[in-house]
Formats: C-alpha cells, sequence, structure tokens
C-alpha cells in the first residue's frame, strides 16, 4: 500500500469509493474540488489517498485545515478541548471492503494529523458515522486516541433532503447519528 497526497488525478476514483461506501450522491466532483482546497494550507495538502499496488485507490482520506472550515449547527464548540481557530476538520474517510482491518483507515488518519499539526492545528474534530456496520468508525477513532464530545441525532437527514443522499443503512431519509469527537494532536494528546 502506498500513501499519497489527494491531486486531482484520484478525483474520479474518489468519488466512486466514497459513493460506495456512504452511498449515491454523498460525494461529487464540485464538492470534492471545494475539500481538496480546505486541505491546503501554507503549501501543505492534509488529505490522502491510499493507492494498493497497481494503483487503484481502496482508501482515502479528506481533512480541512485549521480556519478553512465552516462551523454548524453540529459543532459544540463550548465542549471543545481548544480554540476554534486550532480546530482542524476530519471531513471523511473510507477503505474499500478487501482492505478493511489492514491498516489503512489508520495510516490515512495518522498522515492527515502529521499535516494538520504542521498547518498548526492542535486537535481535530470528526463527526463519526454511529451506524456504520457493528460501529467500526466510532471504535476506529477511539481506538486512535479521540474522545466523545457529543452525540447529534439525524446528522445527515438535511443531506438526504436537499442534495439526494442515499445512505446505505437508512435509504433515501438518513435518520443516522453522528459521534461528535476530538482527536488532540502533539503534547496535548489524548494517548
Amino acid at each position: 500500500m502506498q500513501l499519497l497526497h489527494l491531486t486531482e488525478h484520484h478525483f474520479l476514483a474518489l468519488i466512486t469509493l466514497a459513493n460506495q461506501v456512504h452511498g449515491d450522491n454523498y460525494l461529487d466532483l464540485q464538492s470534492l474540488q471545494r475539500m481538496h482546497a480546505q486541505g491546503i494550507k501554507d503549501g501543505h495538502n492534509a488529505s490522502f489517498v491510499a493507492l494498493d499496488e497497481p494503483g487503484a485507490v481502496v482508501g482515502y482520506r479528506l481533512s480541512f485545515a485549521p480556519g478553512q472550515w465552516q462551523i454548524d449547527q453540529w459543532c459544540s464548540v463550548d465542549l471543545w478541548p481548544v480554540a476554534q481557530a486550532d480546530m482542524a476538520y476530519f471531513k471523511s474517510v473510507a477503505v474499500a471492503p478487501a482492505m478493511r482491518g489492514k491498516g489503512v483507515a489508520s495510516a490515512l488518519l495518522n498522515a492527515s494529523a502529521a499535516v494538520l499539526a504542521q498547518q498548526g492545528a492542535k486537535a481535530g474534530l470528526a463527526h463519526i458515522w454511529r451506524e456504520s456496520p457493528g460501529n467500526a468508525a466510532e471504535r476506529y477513532f477511539s481506538f486512535a486516541g479521540a474522545r466523545l464530545i457529543k452525540v447529534h441525532p439525524d446528522r445527515w437527514r438535511s443531506l438526504s433532503e436537499t442534495a439526494a443522499y442515499c445512505c446505505p443503512r437508512c435509504g433515501a431519509l438518513c435518520r443516522c447519528s453522528a459521534a461528535e469527537m476530538v482527536l488532540l494532536f502533539g503534547s496535548g494528546a489524548n494517548v
């Protein structure tokens, strides 16, 4: 497996993987272009892809630099252990089913966290899909050292209603909840 910084060369394969794992209409080219730009700060790119031996995209991690993402109603800023200006955002991750359990997601998370710290972040926030099979997403992020801040019911419902997102668990109307979790970087790390 090889980890590379995300470039436009990987966009179509990443979109295909994201929509296979997270559901139809989860990601499109326009949103990916915007998200990619949000992960670049001071020449450092915090988003990565994992490639298998033939060079196919088998995983990705989209991450946003501190100060380059929008706070919304799903963010419990008052409960965060760092200032808003010091918080990066782990937007999305997916790993091809055949590559799960092989450390791909952890490697992508570690690579992104290292770059986010270079960009000045003291921590990274994520909204973790609690209804992932076996709650694997929350377990993986907890194992990495993240701590739970708050649970948000119906986190992706508006995406279903406004962007025709089709949840792989719920179908046309997503009722899944998100675990708002924070991973501290460096000397303040949770681990």
